[in-house]
C-alpha cells in the first residue's frame, strides 16, 4: 500500500485551523477503536510514513489484554507493523474538545506494504477481491440498534433507562416507532445528524426501537462495502461520544437488559454486474427476484451455523438469542417477513436485495460484512438452492437450531473449510484463539445470579 499524497492532510489542516490534534484509529477484533493521538503538525508525516503499531493490537481481548495464544504477542517479539491512512476518512470530531479534535482511520500493512492478514478491514478486502474477479460489486447498507442508558446506576448497581430530556421521566415503555420519543431526544439526535454531516457519514433514518431507551440509526446504501463499514465503525464512535456530551451512555451491547429486546446489526446487500445491473432483480419484474438471489440466500443459510461466532462474538451476544423478540433462531428466509433470518424486503424491482438479521450490534462490521459476502459467494459459486421460503411466523414453523453456546459456535467456525479459505486460515487462528481465551476468562467469573440461586440451596 503506497503512501498517500499529503495534499489531503494539508487541505484538511488549511480548512480546519482550530484542529489541535488527530486520533489515528484502527479497529481491533472486537471493533474497539485503538490507536494514537498526534498533534496537527505530525499529520503530514503520518500520511507520508504511516505510524507504527504492534501487530498484537489484533491479539487484544475486550479488556485490552494481549492473548498470547494468538501468536501475535511476545512469542513473535511483539513486533510493529506500519499503519496507513484510509483515504477520505480524515474528519473533525465535533463532540470532542470543543471541535478542536479530528480523527483518521488507519489500516495495517506488512513490511512489504501488503495487507496485514489479521486486520479486519483487510479481511474484508480479501473477500471483496473475489467479487471483483467475478465482475460483481456488492451494494450494502448497515442498520445499527443501540441503547441509551442513564450514567447513574440503580440501587442494585445495574444499568437503567435514561430520563427524558424533555419530561425528566424515566423511560418504562417500548413505544416502537414513537415520534414523540424522537421529539424528546431531538437535541441528541440532531447533534448526531450534524456531526455525521461534518464527517460525511451518509445517515438515512433514525427511529425509536422496541425497548425503553432503544434506538436505531441507518446508513444509506453504498456500492463500496469497505466505505460502508468505515462509516459504521465511525458512526458507533460518534453516537457514543455525542451521548456522553448529552449526559447519557450509548451501548451497542447485544443484550443489555435480560427481559428486553436485544440490539442487532442488520445488513442489506444486493449485487451489481459490470453493466451496473442488479443481478438480484428479475427482468420480468418478478418480486421473487432471480435465481442468483436465491443462490445467495442459500449460501447465507448454509454457512449460518458456522458463522455464529462472528455474528455473536462474546458472552453477552448469545443472550440475545431468545424466542419472541424478533431474533432469528434458525437458518430461515422469506419475502417481507421479519420473523426469518434472511428477509427479502418489498419494494421496487430495481432495489431487490436481501436483509441479514442475525448479527448483534456488537459484531465487528468489517468481519460481519466479510462473512456475509463470503457466504453469498459460496452460494453463487456452487449454485446452491435454498429451502422453501417461510410464510407466516417462522418461530412457529421451524425449531431453533442456531447455537446459543459460545464454545460450540467457535468449534463450528473452526470446522468450516469454506470460511477458513475465504477469511484466511491465519486470521481464523488469531480470531479463534482470541475469542477462546476471552471465554475462558468469562467462565471464571461467578455471577450474582449464581449466588442468589445456588449459595444456600445446593
Amino acid at each position: 500500500m503506497p503512501p498517500l499524497p499529503v495534499d489531503e492532510a494539508r487541505d484538511f489542516l488549511d480548512r480546519h485551523p482550530d484542529i489541535a490534534s488527530i486520533d489515528l484509529l484502527i479497529s481491533d477484533l472486537n471493533g474497539v477503536q485503538r490507536g494514537k493521538r498526534i498533534p496537527r503538525e505530525n499529520l503530514e508525516k503520518a500520511y507520508r510514513d504511516g505510524i507504527n503499531l504492534p501487530a498484537s493490537v489484533f491479539a487484544l481481548d475486550i479488556l485490552g489484554n494481549t492473548i498470547e495464544e494468538t501468536g501475535l504477542g511476545l512469542v513473535s517479539g511483539d513486533a510493529d507493523r506500519v499503519c496507513r491512512p484510509v483515504p477520505g476518512t480524515l474528519m473533525p470530531s465535533p463532540w470532542l474538545r470543543d471541535g478542536r479534535q479530528a480523527q483518521l482511520l488507519m489500516t495495517m500493512t506488512e513490511a512489504d506494504g501488503g495487507p496485514y492478514f489479521a486486520d479486519p478491514r483487510q479481511v474484508l478486502t480479501r473477500v471483496l477481491e473475489r467479487f471483483g474477479r467475478a465482475g460483481l460489486t456488492p451494494v450494502v447498507a448497515v442498520e445499527m440498534e443501540f441503547y441509551l442508558v442513564d450514567r447513574a446506576r440503580n440501587a442494585l448497581g445495574m444499568i437503567q433507562p435514561p430520563c427524558s430530556p424533555a419530561s425528566g421521566e424515566r423511560a418504562t415503555h417500548s413505544q416502537l416507532y414513537s415520534i414523540s420519543e424522537l421529539d424528546e431526544y431531538a437535541d441528541f439526535l440532531e447533534e448526531i445528524q450534524e456531526a455525521a454531516r461534518l464527517q460525511a457519514l451518509p445517515l438515512d433514518t433514525a427511529l425509536k426501537e422496541c425497548a425503553p431507551g432503544q434506538f436505531e440509526i441507518n446508513l444509506i446504501h453504498c456500492d463500496d462495502a469497505l466505505a460502508a463499514c468505515d462509516s459504521a465503525v465511525l458512526l458507533k464512535r460518534l453516537i457514543k461520544g455525542v451521548a456522553i456530551k448529552h449526559g447519557f451512555e450509548a451501548t451497542f451491547m447485544a443484550k443489555p437488559y435480560g427481559g428486553e429486546a436485544g440490539s442487532g446489526t442488520h445488513v442489506h446487500i444486493s449485487l451489481l454486474d459490470e453493466a451496473g445491473r442488479n443481478v438480484f432483480a428479475a427482468e420480468d419484474q418478478d418480486p421473487l427476484g432471480t435465481p442468483r438471489l436465491r443462490e445467495a440466500v442459500a449460501g447465507l443459510l448454509d454457512l449460518m451455523p458456522a458463522s455464529m461466532a462472528l455474528f455473536a462474538p462474546n458472552l453477552n451476544a448469545f443472550r440475545r438469542f431468545q424466542p419472541g423478540l424478533y431474533v432469528p433462531m434458525a437458518p430461515t428466509w422469506g419475502y417481507d417477513n421479519r420473523s426469518v433470518a434472511v428477509r427479502i424486503p418489498s419494494g421496487p424491482n430495481a432495489a431487490r436485495r436481501l436483509e441479514h438479521r442475525v448479527a448483534g450490534a456488537d459484531a465487528n462490521p468489517y468481519l460481519l460484512m466479510a462473512t456475509l459476502l463470503a457466504a453469498i459467494d459460496h452460494g453463487l459459486q456452487h449454485r446452491l438452492t435454498p429451502p422453501p421460503a417461510i410464510e407466516g411466523n417462522a418461530y412457529d414453523q421451524v425449531a431453533p437450531s442456531l447455537t446459543n453456546s459460545w464454545s460450540q459456535a467457535l468449534d463450528l467456525l473452526e470446522g468450516s473449510e469454506v470460511l477458513a479459505e475465504a477469511l484466511g486460515r491465519d486470521f481464523l487462528h488469531v480470531f479463534l484463539a482470541n475469542r477462546r481465551a476471552e471465554r475462558d476468562q468469562a467462565m471464571q467469573a461467578v455471577s450474582k445470579l449464581e449466588y442468589d440461586w445456588y449459595l444456600r440451596h445446593v
